[in-house]
């Protein structure tokens, strides 16, 4: 028998070797410690097993997988703080993460999440994206191929953010601008055209189109160069200037592309398949990029699977066990019934979680 290790185990990767959780959610102090393998949390509705996963999914720019508020993240009971520390072990070695929040009425307090690396003040939650990388799949995104294009956007946002750091800010800078140009054109009957034609300059740059994207800025740049691209977005910006001005939102550009899915074996679209195969679409997306994540040389990123074993049949609940383990990523799962992820005994870590009490199995 060979001694060589598995494709999992031969791959830079993700994971959470240390998890410190202060007043999060039904958490008053918690704390696991654990290693790179999978990790399932199983235990009864309103356990407190999503809350963990949050937890982790705050590692990363955003608002979590939840979207809260900071406000929301902390516990009944508690005075608002809240705070989530980690170790996390990177492709180039370990990393101290803590992020938390406290209330703008308390000392030293700020609307903002404080974020800390290596037990220095970090300037922004940007830089989390240097030294973590974590994808989702939770129960809240069952409708993404069937709701508004926004959803969509934001999966697809996450995924890049992976590859490019710099995109987050790409977008901050993009949100800041298009908001301060319909400020503009909302409270002046004759704005300044120099003003707007900064804003707009900062409108422009953007990313290139990648797999299957339906906008306009994205049908330019299938036709042309980007920059051609970009000097096409500009003109469109200043002539819907009157009609911006008067709807009080931004007609055209990148915020209202949306991203299309097929089912390859059917040639069908993501929206018209059965709840079954759009949950197993979404699996797939997921575990390509993280296949390719590790392909070129990224890292694995950490994977948070809440609730999905309850909606796949035993062979693809199989069959995505297998794919996790091959592929070396520290999944986090959850569910009702250890049971369920009987495939994955002997190589993952079992957790049982009872309101607040998280006991090792």
């Amino acid at each position: 028998m060979s001694d060589r290790p598995s494709t999992g185990d031969a791959r830079r990767r993700f994971s959470v070797s240390r998890l410190t959780l202060t007043d999060f959610r039904c958490y008053a102090d918690l704390r696991l410690d654990i290693d790179a393998r999978p990790v399932v949390l199983f235990g009864d509705n309103g356990a407190g097993k999503t809350n963990i996963l949050e937890a982790v999914s705050m590692l990363v720019p955003g608002r979590g997988f939840r979207r809260a508020t900071l406000s929301e993240l902390a516990r009944s009971g508690g005075d608002g703080r809240w705070a989530v520390a980690s170790t996390v072990e990177t492709p180039t070695g370990p990393v101290q993460l803590g992020t938390g929040f406290t209330p703008p009425d308390l000392p030293e307090g700020s609307e903002r999440r404080q974020v800390r690396v290596d037990g220095e003040t970090a300037p922004n939650q940007n830089v989390l994206t240097d030294h973590f990388s974590a994808h989702w799949l939770v129960p809240q995104m069952d409708r993404l191929f069937i709701d508004g294009a926004s959803a969509r956007r934001r999966f697809l946002d996450r995924l890049v953010f992976a590859w490019d750091p710099a995109h987050s800010g790409r977008i901050t800078a993009y949100e800041q601008a298009a908001r301060q140009r319909l400020k503009l054109l909302k409270d002046n009957a004759n704005p300044d055209p120099a003003w707007l034609s900064a804003l707009e300059d900062g409108m422009a740059p953007f990313p290139g189109a990648v797999l299957a994207l339906d906008g306009l800025v994205e049908s330019w740049l299938a036709d042309g160069p980007a920059l051609e691209a970009e000097d096409r977005f500009r003109e469109r910006l200043a002539a819907d200037r009157g009609r911006d001005g008067e709807q009080g939102r931004t007609s055209s550009g990148p915020h209202r592309t949306d991203l299309l899915v097929r089912h390859g074996a059917k040639d069908e679209a993501a929206e018209r398949c059965s709840t079954g195969e759009q949950k197993a679409l979404l699996i797939t997306i997921i575990l390509a990029n993280a296949r390719v994540r590790a392909d070129e040389e990224g890292g694995v990123p950490v994977l948070l699977l809440d609730e999905v074993a309850a909606h796949l049949d035993e062979m693809r609940r199989g069959a995505l066990f297998g794919h996790l383990v091959d592929l070396g990523a520290q999944a986090w799962l959850t569910g009702t019934d250890a049971a369920l992820f009987a495939g994955l005994e002997g190589k993952a870590q079992f957790f049982s979680v009872d309101h607040g009490t998280v006991t090792a199995t």
